[in-house]
């Protein structure tokens, strides 16, 4: 799943982003966890997307009775979070920048961020693509 954005700038005009990596820890308990996702935020480009790649597999070699439904489901939640739409709850009804702070606090839950990294983007929405493929897939 990914977001899509018609905000591009050219090569020179690179602008900074904020992203978190998304990670499903079926025993939280435990401390293990696989990389499922990504949230990118760009305050310049108002962007804000989530992109996912769940492989089942690898969920179960953490957890064998893990949910893998429960883990997209909260993956889509995510998504409609950053879209602002209303299936995403009240966080979803806050601005922009306030989503990605929401999405990015740690949290004690199946799927749950990383730290928050930081880079250059002329595209933000392939940039997110590229990070999924990076780190995720």
């Amino acid at each position: 799943m990914t977001a899509t954005s018609d905000r591009v700038r050219s090569d020179l005009d690179l602008v900074p982003f904020d992203y978190v990596i998304l990670r499903a820890a079926p025993r939280i308990q435990r401390g293990e966890f696989v990389n499922v996702g990504a949230v990118l935020y760009c305050r310049a480009l108002d962007f804000l997307g989530a992109a996912w790649d769940v492989e089942p597999n690898r969920l179960k070699a953490l957890d064998p009775a893990v949910d893998v439904d429960v883990v997209c489901a909260s993956l889509e939640h995510i998504r409609a979070i950053c879209a602002g739409e209303p299936d995403g709850g009240p966080a979803a009804a806050t601005r922009i920048g306030e989503r990605f702070r929401w999405l990015a606090a740690p949290r004690s839950t199946v799927v749950h961020p990383g730290p928050i990294h930081s880079g250059l983007t002329n595209n933000p929405a392939a940039d997110l693509d590229r990070l999924v493929d990076a780190f995720v897939r």
